[in-house]
């Protein structure tokens, strides 16, 4: 079994085990498959391209690391929902993305994937960009780096209407 799938069924154990002691879980669930959540997740990644230009113009571009982070997010969520899952987990959300690519159920270029969540210590992702401006003190972001993730960004939910609407 791929480290991948065993990551995502660590996931759907852990969410099952901590759904027994409480409603609420970190992890991943199975649901019925919902094309019109994977919409609103959509819809809401573009709502935060939307912030992530406005906070850009303001002179807040450290704050935009983590509104483009996070419109990266929302469109991996429509495709987990798509898919039947429930995430509440960048991790787990992580692993089932790789895991529906490596099981050929959705077509994802493999370099984004690294660009979002690194797979090795090669490529800066865009979790680690959120992670440094959010966390670290710099108040602006450097022009080049601010828009290889805005492109990143618009890569990812461009692909992500062309696997929900298929």
């Amino acid at each position: 079994m791929k480290q991948t799938k065993k990551h995502v069924d660590w996931c759907l154990k852990k969410a099952e085990k901590e759904l027994e002691k409480s409603n609420k879980h970190r992890g991943l669930v199975k649901i019925k498959p919902n094309v019109n959540l994977a919409r609103e997740h959509i819809d809401k990644a573009e709502h935060y391209l939307k912030a992530t230009d406005l906070l850009k113009e303001k002179g807040f571009s450290d704050i935009s690391a983590s509104t483009v982070f996070y419109a990266i997010y929302q469109s991996l969520l429509a495709i987990s929902v798509k898919f039947g899952y429930e995430s509440k987990n960048q991790t787990c959300t992580f692993a089932l993305i790789r895991n529906l690519v490596e099981e050929k159920k959705i077509d994802f270029d493999e370099n984004l994937i690294r660009k979002i969540s690194s797979l090795d210590d090669s490529v800066y992702s865009v979790v680690e960009i959120r992670e440094t401006y959010q966390y670290g003190t710099k108040l602006s972001m450097e022009y080049e780096l601010y828009q290889q993730t805005m492109n990143l960004a618009i890569k990812v939910i461009s692909r992500t209407k062309e696997i929900i609407e298929y």
